[in-house]
């Protein structure tokens, strides 16, 4: 039960505004366990959505802190991406480098809680799904 704890412990971190990414611990743990690969997928998944949902509710909470004009411009150009595509700019909420701050805007501009979450889901699933796939091949 170890890998599966520290898999969804380091994705929950990755998914965080922390610097850290779960991608190579998911593929060495794989390499390790490989018949945990499942339960390493499902613990990746949702120790990441997770982490981009604590995400989305400082997000929240940042709304009561700060006000829009208080933003940085790379900041405002995000909030006009997330505006424009709203929750469906979740669906990159795995992204490097943007994901994080999608996550907070999301929050920031209160999209609607249950889309979000299915969203980001489906994103980070799909992501992991990809890399052991890829991990299959070679």
């Amino acid at each position: 039960m170890e890998p599966l704890w520290l898999m969804f412990s380091g994705a929950f971190l990755a998914a965080t505004l922390l610097p850290g990414g779960s991608e190579v611990l998911l593929l060495g743990l794989v390499k390790s366990s490989p018949e945990l690969w499942f339960g390493l997928f499902v613990a990746a998944t949702l120790g990441n959505t997770l982490g981009a949902l604590t995400s989305l509710g400082l997000g929240r909470m940042g709304r009561i802190a700060w006000e829009p004009r208080q933003l940085s411009a790379s900041q405002r150009r995000a909030m006009a991406l997330v505006e424009k595509y709203g929750v469906w700019s979740l669906l990159l909420s795995w992204a490097p480098v943007i994901g994080d701050i999608l996550c907070v805007l999301a929050g920031w501009i209160r999209l609607p809680l249950l889309a979000s979450t299915v969203l980001i889901l489906i994103g980070k699933a799909l992501r992991y799904a990809l890399l052991l796939l890829l991990m299959q091949a070679f």
